[in-house]
């Protein structure tokens, strides 16, 4: 039997493994984010890492249970340039003016801490990338969008799964990775290692 640990306080994450009927518990990571590497691959990975790590550091010992640490990192890069969160609702609006008429990319690392009760502990880390395609907005639209609030707690200034939905024109790749989750990569990755997640 496993304990699993999601390493974020990330409603988004949250849901995504509640619908899949994951059971888990979430802890938040107090981990110093130190961006290393150059590659959008590279970058996600090593912050996902620093957060699982973390909280490996904190996990006490479970002598009945193995535990696993989920630990995640969602950029959006744009001509491979890195999109944070918005500073303010103007910096928000250039953000989707870039992005419209346009195609970019959302990068998640996952880092993957399999700690057993013997001692052993392993760390699995990968990323996962999905096209996002957006259709041509008006600067009403953009200005509409901006005014609703939802693009001010995420990278790129957009959720997918909200209100700028209506401007997705196409997605190559996993919808659930550019949410901030990649679950099918995440459950596929366990299965080798002979772990089931819905079956814990």
């Amino acid at each position: 039997m496993y304990r699993i640990i999601l390493a974020s306080e990330s409603p988004r994450r949250k849901e995504i493994m509640e619908m899949m009927g994951i059971h888990f518990e979430i802890m938040s990571s107090n981990a110093v984010e130190v961006v290393t590497g150059t590659e959008p691959e590279e970058i996600v990975q090593a912050l996902a890492r620093q957060k699982a790590c973390e909280i490996a550091t904190r996990v006490e010992e479970n002598k009945e249970l193995d535990t696993i640490i989920l630990g995640a990192d969602t950029m959006v890069f744009h001509h491979d340039i890195a999109m944070g969160k918005p500073k303010d609702e103007s910096d928000a609006k250039q953000m989707i003016q870039s992005l419209a008429n346009d195609s970019h990319m959302v990068f998640t690392g996952v880092s993957v801490i399999i700690k057993k009760r013997s001692g052993e502990e392993k760390i699995l880390s990968f990323a996962v990338g999905t096209k996002v395609v957006v259709r041509p907005m008006t600067e009403e639209q953009i200005s509409d969008y901006v005014a609703t609030k939802e693009p001010m707690d995420k990278a790129g200034g957009y959720g997918i799964q909200g209100k700028f939905g209506i401007y997705i024109k196409e997605i190559i790749g996993d919808y659930y990775n550019v949410v901030g989750f990649p679950i099918a990569k995440i459950y596929e990755v366990l299965l080798t290692e002979g772990i089931n997640l819905l079956k814990i």
